[in-house]
């Protein structure tokens, strides 16, 4: 291997590094995706994604990669290296052919599952494309059967890639571009061996890329080893924050940003705002958003003409608007003293975009408030600003609902002090005065009155009996461990709850390994059981949602088979993992890689309930019989218990829940 060429770029907080002003004065143009000789129809899927200009890995990496160079790709998590590889991948891929002609791999589940998505989302105009997941935890059947029908990119973890390569389900003999994603990550979770063969049984002619955020001796070794003149990207942090900006984060995703930014706002005494977010459909939805809730804001992104970007910081400026929704290109330069909050309302791709962001605020010795919405899956990349720039980022807690009224009660009083100061209340004195013609209304009741024909339509106060969002912090979720979602509910009982319709049934509490966080509701377990078990869904119990399971109480004495059956169905991607509820808390989450064990081999509460159940299967006689009928069982039934069904049940997914359903 030759010398490593170099390709060094320093990113900080400086914004000369990131905007040069030309000799007239103008600043010169942004590189942005179109200057970096993508395919057109890769091209087209960005910018319906809403993307405006390339991060600094992926304006060094994607023309190397385009030229068909090997490379070594330096940069820190969240800063957009899965772009970096996958567009100049997708561009130079022939969708005519059916066979693996790509293949990434990713360190876990998580990533190789985010990297196909984003493989998918930019490929939406490539006709005939197909990438095929690869990961452990998950059926080998369907994985197989996607290879089967063809796929031109692999995202694979290597545990379960090398499983089907030994089984003769993988070819890589005409692969033609690899990458090697997180290779630290890799070297951290023991994986490097793996790497180091799965390297060693492609094709030699093949381009190869390795990304890793930094550079330890082994990885230094697999590079020297496998790449070709490798070309050497190196993304270097230089980053400080100013310390008069106070900067706290919040953990929210979808929907529950907007509920939470409006909240604070309406609390938190600013003059200005301006809110970060990644794309430019973002922002106009986002703008649009807060304008139905009377804010007076603007959108501000690339696509809006010069002249009329102007004209939006000019009405900042002058106090015409108060709050901006802008993506990171159309806010370079963007000075406005009376800024004195930002909303990194998505995390930024890295820790230089988020000081970039922030300094916007807490200028020329006056503070500044930083708030970043954060969702539970972006941890490291919160954990990485820290890092960079050297300061914590704390936690906040949401304004109370009591918070929120009592500052629209304190606004309503000003708005009404500056109507009497605004005069021009006449009209109104005559009609107010006949009204306190009557002795018996004193004015504090007039006016009482009044201020209750504002709240008749619910705008002015928020029920203070609804639940608070309490604050979250992602050291509650760990233990230094890396594992999240630590249960936040009490465990519930293991004993089962009697059902409403057949009190005297022997029920048995189960639990199955989804919960909050994998986003199941009711039915879709209701639904499972019932198909995949053939169990009437009035047989089915109380059900109870945490975040890492659920509980579900069932008929004693069902038979192996469907334990068996019900094991092995699947919700929400996962295996319902069925076992007896013991009240134990629940085991940490395997990597998934080899992860892929029978039910009889998976625990040892399983076991037991094989050989002794409850009661060893021999109260199901109350079932009718095994009988096979079409494709599945016949409906198991307890005709014993049951006196007199329901008008209408029919089982499946009919909602027919006997107990209360918590936790969702």
């Amino acid at each position: 291997m030759s010398d490593i060429k170099d390709i060094t770029t320093t990113t900080g907080g400086d914004e000369s590094l990131l905007v040069a002003q030309a000799e007239n004065g103008d600043a010169e143009k942004i590189v942005t995706f179109d200057d970096l000789g993508l395919s057109k129809d890769v091209l087209k899927a960005v910018h319906d994604l809403g993307f405006e200009s390339p991060t600094p890995i992926q304006e060094r990496s994607i023309p190397v990669v385009l030229e068909g160079r090997d490379m070594i790709g330096q940069a820190q998590t969240g800063t957009g290296k899965t772009a970096a590889f996958s567009l100049p991948i997708l561009s130079r891929i022939d969708c005519k052919k059916t066979y693996i002609q790509a293949l990434i791999l990713e360190p876990t589940r998580e990533l190789a599952i985010q990297s196909a998505e984003a493989c998918q989302n930019f490929s939406k105009y490539l006709k005939n494309f197909r990438v095929a997941p690869i990961y452990g935890g998950a059926s080998y059947d369907n994985q197989i059967r996607t290879l089967k029908h063809g796929a031109q990119i692999v995202v694979a973890t290597p545990g379960r890639l090398i499983d089907l390569i030994e089984r003769g389900k993988v070819d890589l003999s005409q692969l033609t571009h690899m990458v090697i994603d997180e290779a630290d990550e890799m070297l951290r979770m023991g994986f490097i061996d793996d790497v180091d063969w799965i390297l060693s049984n492609t094709p030699d002619s093949r381009q190869t890329a390795l990304f890793s955020a930094t550079m330890p001796p082994v990885i230094a070794r697999i590079a020297k080893q496998h790449l070709k003149d490798p070309v050497d990207v190196r993304i270097e942090s230089k980053t400080t924050t100013a310390t008069t900006v106070h900067q706290r984060y919040w953990i929210a995703s979808g929907a529950h940003k907007i509920d939470a930014m409006t909240r604070i706002l309406e609390v938190e005494n600013y003059d200005a705002v301006i809110v970060f977010v990644r794309t430019k459909t973002d922002a106009e939805d986002v703008s649009n958003k807060l304008m139905a809730r009377g804010l007076a804001c603007a959108a501000l992104h690339g696509d809006i003409p010069q002249r009329q970007r102007e004209k939006i910081i000019e009405r900042l400026k002058n106090g015409q608007l108060d709050i901006i929704i802008a993506t990171d290109v159309a806010a370079r330069g963007l000075d406005v003293d009376r800024i004195t909050h930002v909303f990194n309302y998505d995390i930024p791709y890295d820790a230089e975009s988020y000081v970039h962001r922030i300094g916007r605020t807490g200028r020329a010795g006056r503070t500044g408030e930083a708030i970043l919405f954060v969702s539970p899956r972006e941890r490291r990349a919160l954990r990485l600003i820290e890092r960079v720039t050297g300061q914590r980022i704390e936690p906040m807690q949401m304004p109370s609902v009591a918070d929120v009224n009592k500052a629209r009660l304190e606004n309503f009083k000003n708005q009404v002090l500056a109507t009497i100061e605004e005069g021009g209340l006449e009209t109104f004195e005559e009609v107010i005065s006949e009204i306190l013609a009557d002795d018996s209304i004193e004015v504090e009741t007039l006016c009482a009155a009044l201020a209750k024909m504002v709240q008749k339509d619910g705008t002015l106060l928020l029920d203070e009996s609804k639940p608070e969002p309490r604050m979250r912090t992602f050291d509650d979720d760990n233990r230094g461990n890396g594992r999240e979602g630590r249960e936040r509910k009490p465990f519930p009982e293991a004993k089962a709850a009697p059902l409403r319709e057949f009190p005297d049934m022997p029920m048995v509490r189960f639990r199955v390994a989804v919960g909050r966080k994998d986003g199941v509701k009711p039915g879709q377990i209701v639904g499972a059981i019932a198909n995949e078990g053939n169990i009437e869904s009035k047989y089915i119990g109380e059900i109870s949602i945490f975040d890492t399971f659920t509980t579900v109480d069932l008929p004693d004495g069902m038979p192996k088979e469907t334990m068996h059956i019900l094991s092995d169905a699947r919700v929400c991607g996962r295996a319902l993992d069925l076992r007896v509820y013991t009240q134990e808390p629940p085991r940490g989450r395997g990597r998934g890689d080899r992860d892929n064990r029978s039910f009889d081999k998976r625990s040892r509460s399983n076991r037991e309930f094989d050989r002794q159940g409850p009661h060893s299967g021999k109260d199901f006689k109350k079932f009718e019989g095994q009988e096979r009928r079409g494709n599945g069982r016949k409906k198991l039934d307890f005709n014993s218990f049951d006196k007199g069904s329901r008008r209408g049940s029919k089982g499946g997914y009919k909602s027919s829940f006997s107990g209360r359903r918590e936790g969702f």
